[in-house]
């Protein structure tokens, strides 16, 4: 006769229990987003955002950084440790939405026994008591699942789903973050070799100036003051140059850890720094906002905290379980490997919590204030990056301005130092004058250097502001998770 358990239990799992989880709301966020920046930079009316290339660090026009950047993002161990976050919440959503699935196992028991009869007036055949020995095998397979009836299954492993693609998100921030540090950190170091550079020349140019004087007072055509004034100033620039090569090994080595190198200082930045290349197109759409890794990260977090709710509106209601279990049970150890089960049970339970003590109204509550915290951080990444939108487009108007004019006075004092020079040396003027160009030209290339790099800076912020490039389409919705369960 065929045994009815295989059957049923096929049409006990098979029962249509799998509700759904109620959708996710968007977040609200009181807040009227331009169509454009206010503070959009004045670039040139036929720029065009055509004209950007995809990877946004190609715009600056030098070649090493596309190597650089590639290397950082290769060996650097933060970003690696990121991507193992990642994975973890991989793993973790995988864990949530296994309770989905029915839960199945195997086992199998070996039993021997001897029971005694004591007191029976039955002979034993020998000098002790009667006894009985017996040996037996079973073998048994195992099932249960929880019909998610609200939901609550669902919303658990939807809600671990949101968080792995919120680590997802944050991991990609992280690349673009390290290309961005990357970057200004190649920026840091041209600018403080070049700094250094300059500072040799100029401690060089000022021993000139010391010797020129010295030899002019030996010979009695000058005052042991100008010659004081002329060490003095030498000094300074010999503790200037001093301060310039420290800070240049220093940038050095902090590109070399972001690039997974030991920090030697053997890294050698050679060259000039580069222009900001693609000019920053009029009428930057506000909608590029979108491509910004923790905008998308934190409406994550607000979909997980909104599945979480529903996780905990569940617990409140009532819960259905099935198990069952099948198998044979012999004192033949051949016997367990006919298919026919003889020993088998089906159960349902059903429990609605009655009272915990408030602990499950508690728990809702504490959703409740975590999905509403979750939103009103997604209302101040918004606003945070909207002003460092804002704050990027104006410094790259302002400081672009800047260094015309540092431009302009560094030019202008050269010309005051050589023509200095001329007339100290023809005898019209005395030492002060002379002195007092040569810092100004010395300082005026410095500032010009400094200008330089913080326009740069600048630009590399706004690419991170903007999340990417001037060009290419924002990023489109995130899908919910409920349409990949």
């Amino acid at each position: 006769m065929r045994r009815p358990f295989p059957w049923l239990l096929v049409a006990t799992l098979a029962l249509a229990g799998c509700g759904s989880a109620p959708p996710v709301r968007p977040p609200e966020i009181p807040l009227e987003m331009p169509a454009m920046w206010t503070a959009d930079s004045t670039a040139t009316a036929g720029a065009n955002r055509s004209t950007a290339p995809a990877a946004w660090w190609d715009s600056f026009d030098d070649p090493r950084l596309a190597d650089l950047v590639d290397e950082a993002l290769a060996n650097n161990h933060d970003l690696a440790a990121a991507a193992a976050r990642v994975e973890a919440a991989a793993a973790q959503a995988r864990v949530s939405g296994a309770s989905l699935w029915p839960q199945a196992s195997a086992s199998g028991r070996a039993a021997r026994q001897q029971q005694v009869f004591v007191g029976l007036p039955i002979p034993s055949g020998n000098d002790g008591p009667l006894t009985s020995r017996s040996t037996t095998y079973g073998v048994s397979l195992d099932l249960s699942w929880e019909i998610d009836l609200w939901g609550r299954l669902r919303a658990g492993a939807s809600a671990a789903k949101a968080d792995w693609q919120a680590a997802a998100i944050d991991w990609q921030g992280a690349r673009l973050s390290l290309a961005a540090q990357t970057i200004k950190s190649w920026f840091a170091a041209l600018e403080a070799q070049r700094q250094f550079e300059l500072a040799n020349d100029t401690a060089a140019s000022f021993r000139r100036t010391a010797e020129s004087i010295r030899a002019r007072y030996e010979r009695g055509s000058r005052t042991s003051l100008d010659v004081r004034l002329a060490e003095v100033d030498l000094a300074a620039a010999e503790r200037a140059l001093a301060t310039r090569e420290l800070a240049a090994e220093r940038t050095r080595r902090q590109l070399e850890i972001l690039l997974g190198r030991y920090p030697a200082g053997k890294l050698a930045p050679e060259g000039e720094l580069v222009t900001t290349g693609v000019a920053v197109p009029v009428g930057l759409p506000s909608d590029l906002l979108a491509r910004r890794p923790d905008i998308a990260a934190a409406e994550r977090r607000v979909a997980a905290a909104d599945r979480r709710v529903a996780e905990s509106r569940g617990n409140l209601l009532p819960r259905l379980s099935l198990t069952a279990s099948g198998g044979r049970s012999s004192s033949e150890l051949s016997d367990l490997t006919s298919p026919d089960f003889d020993v088998w049970n089906l159960v349902g339970n059903l429990v609605q919590p009655l009272f915990q003590g408030g602990r499950l109204r508690a728990q809702l509550a504490r959703s409740h204030a975590q999905e509403d915290e979750a939103v009103q951080t997604y209302a101040s990444t918004v606003l945070r990056a909207c002003g460092e939108v804002e704050t990027a487009l104006l410094a790259d108007r302002l400081l672009a301005e800047e260094e015309r004019a540092a431009g302009v006075v560094a030019e202008q004092a050269r010309a005051a130092r050589e023509d200095a020079l001329r007339r100290y040396d023809g005898g019209l003027i005395d030492v002060i004058p002379l002195l007092d160009a040569q810092r100004s030209a010395a300082n005026a290339e410095s500032a010009l250097l400094d200008v330089r790099r913080r326009r740069l800076d600048a630009r590399v912020d706004l690419h991170l502001a903007l999340g990417g490039g001037f060009d290419g389409p924002a990023a489109g919705p995130i899908t919910n998770p409920e349409d990949d369960s």
